[in-house]
């Protein structure tokens, strides 16, 4: 059964880091989809950042560029979301997925696209 666990998540002032880790198991796909989302009361659930396992390909919301990173191990089967510069708008729950068969590289950032959802992981920024 795949299983995906988030943690790292916590509360922060504005400018502040975190990084968030997601330990997949349960499953052996060779190449695919791997992302990070987010979501705020009131607010869709957005993609944040995504990567292809094989290769590293990433993919970004404009809104984390250049403040987030998305990257894996997969010695460890995790995966990980380093957060610098975190904003008063970055607050939410973080959620990792993964797409087992995707069909576009860079990955998609659309939730609906995902199959497999870990619990989630509240991040609360203060201003």
């Amino acid at each position: 059964q795949v299983q995906l666990v988030e943690s790292g998540g916590g509360s922060v002032q504005a400018g502040g880091s975190l990084r968030l880790s997601c330990v997949v198991s349960g499953y052996t796909y060779s190449s695919y989809c791997m992302g990070w989302f987010r979501q705020a009361p009131g607010k869709e659930r957005e993609g944040v950042a995504t990567i292809y396992t094989t290769g590293g390909t990433t993919h970004y919301a404009d809104s984390v560029k250049g403040r987030f990173t998305i990257s894996q191990d997969n010695s460890k089967n995790t995966l990980y979301l380093q957060m610098n510069s975190l904003k008063p708008a970055d607050a939410a729950v973080y959620y990792c997925a993964a797409e087992i068969y995707p069909t576009v590289v860079p990955c998609s950032r659309i939730p609906g696209s995902y199959d497999y959802w870990g619990q989630g992981t509240q991040v609360t920024v203060s201003s």
